[in-house]
């Protein structure tokens, strides 16, 4: 009984031949089916390999041409920048070199500076009427005032060569640091851009896609070190339009302090000449001055002994006279001889008067040539003294230009 149902529990669970195909073709169906999509799949996973290897060969190879690009930019802009920072270096060495020699100058106008006033202290001691505003001392005054105008001049070109400088120096370093980043961006990128898959110290960086730390794009990047070299040829311009007018600026006042020296001397020249011929033709005037004195003086002796030689005859007729009273009675005639006696006397009184005041006019006359050689002499004591102060003194610091041609500015420019 127990084997009669087990059997027909048996027989009853068992699947038909139909499911039994089925499920064979269901089998079959489904190995073809995932055959199928595995051989797809492979189809595609192979076809994936070779598409992301291509592109990742092809991106790789762009990347490294853009870094190829990149480096080719980079080293072009550092060659601008090289070329214009040793330009710039070329005009800053350039500018120095001129206000170097532009400083030189300007202490080598002291010098003459110093002998132009030290020539005005001088002829302050002139003495007398020779203590008179001149050409001299109108050109001094004015070469004291061109020298002083010019040391503004050049001390203004100065202070703004030093500027020039400073702003010159400020695009060097600039142009510098940009071309050290340059230099440190290229090594870099050119290190990256021989950088293989089967080189040393390649690894992973994860999320480092995800990180931008960039400050400039391409154009802004391309801008900066353009705005830097315009910036640089701008100033450099400047620098040189500056040494422009730092040469001319130093010829001009060379030109002018030259001349006016020329123009001072020759005042000098012609103020001594002036007092020479006046200092001489006292010295004649003085010689005859003194020839006159001295006749003068012989003259009044004469006039003297001339008054002193009528007193005899004058003593002859008045005591001639005098004894002739003493007549008596009819004896006492008015003849001829009281008439001739009594002529006489006033005669000799008259010449006597006339020699007396002749006498008085000479000696009033030898006062005044007294007075005139006492006047001639202090006066030629103040053309010597003149003479002296101008002549030795004056021109005696002025004899040469006084600036040293080897180094100063008037007569040797730089070359560059």
């Amino acid at each position: 009984m127990y084997y009669l149902s087990l059997f027909s529990n048996s027989v009853y669970s068992r699947f038909s031949t139909t499911d039994w195909g089925q499920s064979n073709n269901s089998h079959f169906n489904l190995s073809s089916k995932e055959r199928s999509y595995g051989e797809r799949l492979r189809a595609d996973a192979w076809r994936a390999i070779k598409e992301t290897d291509t592109r990742t060969r092809n991106r790789q190879t762009e990347v490294t041409k853009r870094l190829g690009e990149r480096v080719t930019d980079i080293a072009f802009w550092k060659s601008e920048l090289n070329t214009e920072i040793n330009q710039m270096a070329t005009e800053i060495e350039n500018l120095k070199e001129y206000r170097r020699v532009l400083e030189k100058a300007l202490g080598d106008t002291a010098n003459p500076l110093h002998v132009a006033e030290e020539c005005l202290m001088h002829r302050e001691k002139r003495r007398g009427i020779d203590l008179v505003n001149d050409d001299v001392e109108k050109s001094l005054i004015k070469e004291v005032d061109i020298i002083k105008r010019c040391q503004q001049k050049m001390k203004k070109c100065h202070d703004k060569a030093l500027a020039q400088l400073k702003v010159d120096r400020a695009c060097q370093h600039a142009m510098e640091v940009d071309c050290k980043d340059k230099h440190h961006a290229q090594h870099l990128d050119d290190r990256m851009q021989q950088l293989k898959n089967s080189s040393a110290g390649i690894g992973y960086f994860p999320s480092i896609e995800n990180v931008d730390n960039t400050i400039t794009i391409p154009e802004s990047w391309a801008r900066y070190s353009q705005e830097n070299i315009a910036r640089s040829q701008k100033e450099r311009a400047a620098s040189e339009k500056l040494r422009g007018e730092i040469d001319s600026c130093m010829r001009s006042c060379a030109s002018e302090m030259w001349n006016i020296f020329n123009a001072v001397n020759n005042a000098f020249n012609t103020r001594i000449h002036e007092t020479t011929d006046a200092r001489n033709k006292l010295q004649a005037h003085l010689q005859r001055t003194m020839q006159e004195i001295f006749d003068m003086e012989r003259n009044i002796h004469l006039l003297r002994k001339a008054i002193q030689d009528k007193e005899n005859p004058m003593k002859v007729a008045q005591t001639r006279l005098d004894e002739r009273t003493r007549r008596i009675h009819v004896e006492v005639c008015h003849d001829p001889v009281m008439k001739t006696l009594k002529n006489e006397v006033n005669e000799i009184r008259e010449s006597i008067a006339i020699l007396q005041k002749t006498l008085n006019d000479s000696e009033l006359s030898l006062s005044r040539l007294l007075k005139t050689k006492s006047v001639i002499e202090h006066d030629i004591g103040v053309k010597e003294n003149s003479l002296k102060l101008d002549s030795q003194l004056c021109m005696g610091m002025r004899k040469g230009f006084p600036m040293d041609p080897k180094v100063g500015p008037i007569f040797q420019m730089p070359t560059v």
